[in-house]
């Protein structure tokens, strides 16, 4: 429970910090197709979805299909369906549908259709942070059984570069007696190559007591292709080498150092009419090269649907794992649930 508290502090002091500069002069210019002009400040563009913020509205998102054109003094990091990568202002064009920019002096137009992202190179610190924070839980008088779901992420964006943390908690307690507890969190440095290429390296602390994992550390290194990658989904795969130490329940079991591969597939979708809806899904295979032959895989899948306003989502995620080989306090070889989430996003 200290672990939550602490996650819950931290991720709260992040989102307080990222809201200081609220209130800073809004500069930046969208043109509607129907020739309405919104004056604000441009957050970020993903899966066609233009994250926008106003005086007296707050957030709103802006929907990529509706826009003519764009208007910004900012420095931005535009990355196209290509995988080619663009930073510079926008400057209006005369052609609906399109924005210009500005590239080693010389300016050309470009089609918004063709853009997958926008993020801007922000000065400030505070303001390079994103995230979501989802949480869950039930309550049985009749057993005395609690459930505790806390998970989320926190990214830090760079040019060209971004951390990425993500963790999440499902913690069963019954009589005040802990029976279930599965838990990681993880921390991955990316940098972005030409070609849809990204370089990674991961560093990750799990438990399971249902798979009989008391601890697990893991540092892996690897690439990562976006086969797909447009305004309304992305498909990726990842593949590299990780360093796994190992502690099971067992107190006559010694640590156990391994190295395995790792292979990810991950497809994330989103629709952007309302209500809006997300869904992502990932599995990973790891092979173990060393040690007794062994196989573990996980699955995650994790629907959204905005509800209120586009920061608060509510939806679900499902969890299996598989160990073909698990240490012998396991009390099986796979784990899986379903936790109901609220959901807010931190823009």
């Amino acid at each position: 429970m200290k672990k939550t508290t602490i996650h819950i502090a931290l991720f709260v002091t992040v989102m307080i910090f990222s809201q200081i500069n609220c209130f800073a002069q809004k500069t930046d210019t969208i043109v509607h197709k129907n020739g309405n002009i919104l004056k604000g400040d441009f957050k970020k563009m993903e899966y066609g979805i233009i994250t926008w913020k106003m005086d007296g509205m707050g957030t709103i998102n802006v929907e990529e299909p509706y826009v003519s054109t764009i208007i910004s003094q900012k420095q931005f990091e535009i990355v196209m369906k290509s995988g080619r990568i663009y930073y510079s202002k926008f400057e209006a064009s005369e052609s609906e549908g399109e924005v210009v920019i500005t590239v080693n002096g010389e300016k050309f137009s470009i089609l918004i259709d063709y853009i997958v992202e926008i993020h801007p190179i922000k000065k400030s610190f505070w303001q390079r942070f994103s995230g979501n924070l989802s949480l869950g839980g039930n309550f049985s008088k009749s057993s005395s059984l609690t459930t505790i779901a806390f998970s989320g992420n926190l990214d830090f964006r760079n040019k060209k570069t971004s951390f990425n943390s993500d963790w999440f908690l499902n913690l069963s307690y019954q009589n005040d007696s802990l029976i279930t507890n599965n838990s990681e969190i993880n921390v991955n440095w990316q940098h972005l190559f030409k070609n849809k290429w990204s370089s990674y390296v991961g560093l990750g602390r799990s438990q399971n007591l249902q798979l009989g994992i008391k601890e697990r550390y893991n540092l892996g290194i690897g690439a990562l292709k976006d086969i797909t990658n447009n305004t309304w989904s992305r498909f990726y795969i990842a593949g590299g080498l990780t360093g796994i130490t190992e502690k099971s329940f067992d107190p006559n079991s010694a640590s156990q150092q391994d190295i395995a591969g790792i292979i990810q597939l991950a497809y994330d979708i989103f629709k952007y009419t309302s209500p809006k809806i997300s869904l992502k899904a990932s599995i990973n295979y790891i092979p173990y090269f060393t040690g007794d032959s062994r196989d573990r895989a996980n699955f995650n899948l994790n629907p959204n649907v905005s509800i209120f306003n586009n920061n608060f989502k509510v939806g679900f995620n499902f969890y299996y794992s598989y160990d073909s080989n698990p240490p012998a306090s396991s009390l099986s070889n796979e784990d899986y649930g379903i936790n109901l989430q609220l959901t807010y996003s931190l823009n």
